[in-house]
């Protein structure tokens, strides 16, 4: 399964947050740091906030904090929120159609494979992705970012 751009910036700017001193940052810091056009950003921030994952504040002294503790913000559900339906092949689209579709047996395994998938996501939090918090924090927020 490939993930979509929104999905990787949406991982990528918790990351960030999780990570920085005092816990904010800007759009600006994070498009910076990873290299990301700061308009793309805006539409991950704002629905990140508007989930309940962001707290979104504007104007001097504002920024971006986590709305929840990383312990508590689930990789695969943030996955779903982001991805919408996952629908590996044509065929399983509504109305979707295929010669062999009454004997195929792709559905199947497509399904195991994509649960396979969610239930790894699931065991995961943000607090999982940022353990080794002091070397992404010097990556990402202490070393000179490249113009």
């Amino acid at each position: 399964m490939k993930l979509t751009a929104f999905t990787d910036y949406s991982l990528r700017v918790l990351i960030f947050v999780a990570t920085a001193p005092q816990g904010r940052a800007t759009i600006a810091q994070v498009a910076t740091a990873f290299g990301i056009s700061e308009n793309h950003l805006v539409k991950v921030v704002h629905m990140l906030g508007r989930e309940g994952l962001l707290v979104n504040t504007r104007g001097r002294g504002g920024g971006l904090a986590l709305a929840r503790a990383p312990r508590e913000i689930n990789v695969g559900a943030l996955v779903r929120l982001t991805e919408g339906e996952s629908i590996p092949a044509e065929c399983f689209r509504e109305g979707g159609h295929c010669a062999i579709g009454r004997v195929c047996r792709l559905a199947g395994l497509f399904d195991s494979a994509l649960a396979a998938f969610y239930a790894v996501l699931d065991e995961c939090t943000l607090a999982d992705l940022v353990q080794n918090h002091r070397a992404l924090a010097h990556i990402l927020h202490f070393q000179p970012q490249a113009a």
